[in-house]
């Protein structure tokens, strides 16, 4: 009875926070407005899938109101993988062809027509006495495991082609979009395999594993929620989207082989002019100033130099970095000061760079001129 309470207040706490959350991001102003309706959605769909844990409060017996509901969840792997579409590209837009997607719901739902939705309460709690042999629910609950691996799986693979576009078309170096959705994407999955062992342990021994994997589950989940809380609070800006149409350049392409020109110009043009001192510089606003294809010079960086765009212009400025911090004149410049002069806009992405191109962080270097 102990775990069964701890359960309800637990599992209610997180329906709560969802519903919160979930009007929180509605009510946010936001230049992508779709990807927080769509993630407000997830979030509503969560709130009442996790509610099948304290529904008998308000629900007594079996209705068929309740079994569709449970069917909602063939549709919060599909809308979360819309959100991360819609975040990581700017011209994401819903359209018909989505409602593709949706088919396992309606073919969930029409499994159900013939022994329960077409049936009374008391047929319904007859069958449910032997729930382990009803196929149509076991079918069901794990058709419901799989769709989720298969979206987990379709959403690395966009985080993946992100971050190539990102890497190669963009200097600056807060790139929060791919960390948020990889660490979600990825907690998200741990927390799913134990909700795949209680399902497992829901068919194999219902009267003890059942309820303590059901509380650890909830705990999970409330920590996540929690999680998304303190993100939405500390970065409500935290998302930069990229045009899905920007071509991912494959450094196997010879039309650009060893052009010196072009190296030299890129190089004299990057120590005169400095343009990586712009933190938020593109490969296309760079193409436009040296007047070379967008094209053209990535493939440049990628073959000859062997770079992405991202590692390009962080080492120039990285160098960058070094003269002032082995500077005597700018002694007194902060790390802070130092990292915005030359480009960068986030101390953890400063550090890291510095870290990986010099072998030691900003502090460590400049204590090898001033002891």
């Amino acid at each position: 009875m102990e775990g069964v309470s701890s359960i309800t207040f637990i599992s209610f706490v997180y329906f709560t926070l969802c519903l919160l959350l979930g009007f929180f991001l509605l009510s946010v102003k936001s230049k992508n407005r779709i990807s927080n309706i769509l993630f407000a959605s997830f979030l509503f769909l969560t709130a009442i899938d996790i509610s099948a844990y304290f529904h008998n409060l308000f629900f007594k017996g079996f209705s068929n109101f309740v079994m569709a509901k449970s069917l909602l969840a063939y549709l919060q792997m599909p809308i979360l993988y819309f959100y991360v579409l819609s975040v990581c590209y700017s011209d994401f837009k819903l359209k018909p062809k989505h409602l593709f997607h949706c088919i396992p719901f309606v073919v969930g739902n029409l499994i159900l027509v013939n022994r329960f939705y077409t049936k009374d309460a008391s047929y319904i709690a007859n069958l449910w006495k032997d729930f382990n042999g009803i196929w149509e629910l076991v079918f069901i609950h794990f058709s419901i495991h799989l769709q989720f691996i298969f979206y987990i799986v379709l959403i690395f693979i966009v985080l993946n082609k992100y971050k190539k576009i990102y890497y190669q078309n963009f200097s600056d170096t807060a790139t929060k979009t791919y960390d948020w959705l990889f660490q979600f994407t990825l907690v998200s999955a741990i927390a799913h395999s134990f909700v795949i062992i209680k399902s497992i342990l829901k068919y194999v021994d219902g009267n003890f594993s059942f309820p303590i994997a059901q509380i650890v589950v909830s705990i999970i989940g409330l920590s996540i929620v929690i999680w998304l809380v303190f993100k939405a609070l500390k970065y409500p800006e935290l998302f930069k989207s990229v045009d899905s149409k920007i071509e991912v350049f494959s450094t196997d392409e010879t039309k650009c082989t060893e052009d010196t020109e072009h190296l030299v110009k890129l190089d004299n043009f990057m120590k005169k002019q400095k343009p990586y001192l712009n933190s938020s510089l593109t490969l296309r606003n760079l193409a436009q100033e040296i007047k070379i294809n967008s094209r053209e010079l990535s493939i440049l960086i990628n073959q000859n130099l062997n770079k992405h765009f991202f590692d390009f212009i962080n080492e120039y400025r990285i160098n960058e970095a070094k003269n002032i911090l082995k500077n005597p004149s700018k002694k007194e410049y902060t790390i802070l000061e130092v990292l915005y002069d030359v480009g960068f806009n986030s101390k953890s992405s400063f550090n890291t760079a510095f870290k990986k191109h010099t072998g030691a962080t900003p502090s460590e270097y400049r204590k090898q001129f001033y002891n």
